[in-house]
């Protein structure tokens, strides 16, 4: 069988730092998360998976605009029309969203519950998913700790919103650890909540797929999801991630200690810009430069930084093609 896992959508949370830059593509940036989850269902058609799994956060939990849910509703009808299936769990931002409960979704989609581990069997396909929604926006529990036995004869799979152990940056919900996961015996363990992406171990397998879309300076390079086959006999054959985003930040340093000219400095600036421009592909990229090293252009640099900031961007929208 072939399935996806996603995790932390966060549908129209704001790509924040752009707003003051002239020109820089707001609206587009703000359209961002949505469509990066509508890469996630063509992939899903694309490939003609069995389901599809969300590790939480689909929503983000201030956020009241209900056109966000009809949205999430209507993707999912996508799937339903080509017999695909669905298992979400909520995570620290569902449990807090209005949104997540008021938009009726379509019948192919199980939202697993929150007062305890409940599992979903399929003899026909050959797997049980296991899993547990928040219940409020902070779970301090080990939720997994409450996860079924497995089921024998099935590929069982694991669907869990946790930082495990603690992750930098992200707050320590549903705290457990790799060896009490893997002590489950499950073939896989969806987990969701830490934006990076990580495969914390193979064979009982246990995968972070990171956030759909990033959406700030500090949520770098290509985000997506994991595309895995598996059958309960074999356990899991493969784990490939697949970029979904269509937006990308990176950040750049330009080491000027050798350089000796303007013109010099510049030919690196470019040459740097067109590397990271080709391999985002057609996406927006939204570029944080750095210069620095020990050089000699130093006293013309710090002269006047307004107008060398300028030259800079002058040079990268030119070697960006605008």
């Amino acid at each position: 069988m072939r399935f996806i896992h996603c995790a932390d959508l966060h549908l129209d949370s704001p790509l924040r730092g752009l707003e003051r830059y002239e020109g820089a593509p707001v609206q587009d940036m703000r359209e961002a998360t949505r469509r990066s989850f509508i890469n996630i269902i063509d992939l899903a058609l694309e490939r003609e998976v069995d389901f599809v799994l969300i590790a939480g956060d689909v929503f983000d939990g201030d956020l009241l605009d209900f056109n966000a849910g009809l949205f999430f509703a209507n993707q999912l009808r996508r799937l339903a029309d080509a017999d695909i299936r669905a298992f979400i769990i909520r995570g620290n931002h569902d449990a807090m969203s209005k949104i997540s409960k008021a938009v009726p979704l379509p019948k192919n989609v199980h939202v697993f519950k929150s007062s305890k581990p409940e599992t979903v069997v399929d003899e026909l396909l050959g797997f049980a998913i296991h899993g547990q929604s928040f219940a409020t926006g902070v779970v301090t529990d080990d939720l997994s700790a409450q996860y079924p036995d497995v089921h024998s004869g099935l590929l069982n799979i694991g669907l869990l919103h946790t930082a495990l152990a603690g992750r930098e940056g992200h707050e320590s919900y549903a705290p457990t650890t790799p060896e009490k996961l893997a002590s489950k015996g499950y073939h896989y363990w969806a987990l969701g909540h830490v934006h990076n992406r990580e495969i914390v171990r193979k064979n009982l397998w246990i995968v972070f797929p990171g956030n759909t879309q990033g959406r700030h300076a500090r949520e770098l390079g290509e985000k997506g999801c994991m595309v895995v086959e598996g059958d309960a006999e074999e356990g899991i054959r493969s784990v490939e991630f697949v970029a979904t985003d269509v937006a990308r930040w990176q950040h750049l340093t330009i080491d000027a200690t050798e350089v000796a000219t303007m013109d010099d400095l510049q030919e690196a600036v470019q040459q740097a810009v067109r590397g990271a421009v080709l391999e985002s592909g057609d996406r927006l990229l939204a570029l944080r430069l750095s210069i620095g090293g020990r050089t000699s252009l130093h006293g013309k640099l710090a002269g006047s930084p307004e107008n060398f900031r300028a030259d800079v961007c002058a040079w990268m929208n030119e070697a960006s093609g605008g």
